[in-house]
């Protein structure tokens, strides 16, 4: 199976951009056209997805799997305002229909890949008796030092989210768009000082950006802008739309630290993705929210590999 299969990946590839060299040697070479190292550097991102923990593969089916797959790192790049160049997929089939998984889940990546025109430049294929397991390494670029990170907010920077929050499971986990085009006009705009995507959960990954910029963030709870999903979800769950925009995770959106310089020149939506400032990052650390209640202590809940996040602060995330 594994022959055949990199045969017919490597001409499946092969109307995507291509690199120096790509499927089908031990390595690939990525090449000084796909990077000039003088002016740019490289950012390297990878994720994992295994079936019943990120996808159930019975329901979802093995493309959409690929495809959140693909999107995932796709994600992680747009977060740092990078560049796609190359991505590198390798696949632990269940032995039942291996050849026609891999093929299936090669489609899902295939279709991002032509959409933002990257290479699928390589990677690994193996059989198992355990469920399927899918691991995807994205290349991308950046000018010299500009890539954004989590670590740049400061106290008084705009907290910036894209798009709509909570109610991922019905569906948006599966289809949502990498905010690849947001973030390379943002970039163009020089607004951005941090930035970091929404995986685990608004609170947790807002929580991890203050602690990384040694400051702390507040919200205001009622301009978090709540997609369609998390009302829904409200209905049966006992929690509020709120609750689950906060902490359902796999959102995939933008977190975004705007200069209050720049907030004038902030576009309202860029590519029909709405720009919503829902609060503020501030000198005291820690996670806060702000109601008309006043300000308290907002618990980091979210949605983190497979599990629900404490509602007690992790080590490093106290309040000093």
């Amino acid at each position: 199976m594994e022959h055949s299969f990199i045969a017919w990946a490597k001409q499946r590839a092969a109307r995507l951009p291509k690199v120096k060299l790509g499927i089908g040697d031990d390595c690939a070479l990525i090449g000084s056209e796909s990077l000039d190292s003088n002016r740019q550097d490289l950012v390297v991102t990878t994720d994992s997805l295994c079936d019943g923990t990120h996808f159930i593969l019975s329901e979802c089916g093995a493309r959409a799997a690929g495809r959140k797959l693909m999107a995932v790192n796709l994600s992680d790049l747009a977060s740092m305002a990078a560049t796609p160049i190359a991505v590198f997929l390798s696949l632990c089939l269940p032995r039942k229909e291996a050849g026609d998984i891999a093929a299936q889940v090669f489609e899902g990546v295939h279709d991002l890949a032509s959409k933002y025109q990257v290479s699928i430049a390589g990677g690994d294929t193996n059989v198992w008796e355990g469920p399927l397991c899918l691991n995807l390494t994205a290349l991308g670029k950046v000018p010299l030092d500009g890539g954004w990170l989590r670590s740049g907010a400061s106290a008084g920077d705009a907290i910036v989210v894209t798009g709509h929050l909570g109610g991922s499971i019905l569906g948006k986990h599966l289809s949502f768009e990498p905010r690849l085009s947001v973030a390379m006009r943002l970039r163009e705009l020089g607004l951005v000082s941090a930035s970091t995507d929404i995986s685990d959960g608004l609170g947790v990954d807002l929580l991890s950006m203050a602690v990384a910029s040694k400051c702390g963030a507040e919200v205001s709870l009622e301009k978090i802008p709540v997609s369609e999903a998390a009302v829904q979800s409200a209905k049966s769950s006992g929690k509020t739309a709120i609750d689950h925009a906060l902490g359902d995770g796999e959102d995939f959106e933008l977190i975004l630290a705007v200069p209050a310089s720049g907030l004038k020149q902030l576009p309202a939506e860029i590519d029909g993705v709405t720009l919503t400032q829902v609060g503020n990052f501030v000198s005291r650390t820690g996670l806060w929210s702000r109601d008309k209640g006043g300000v308290k202590q907002l618990p980091p809940k979210g949605y983190v590999h497979g599990s629900k996040f404490s509602e007690h602060e992790p080590q490093g995330y106290e309040d000093r």
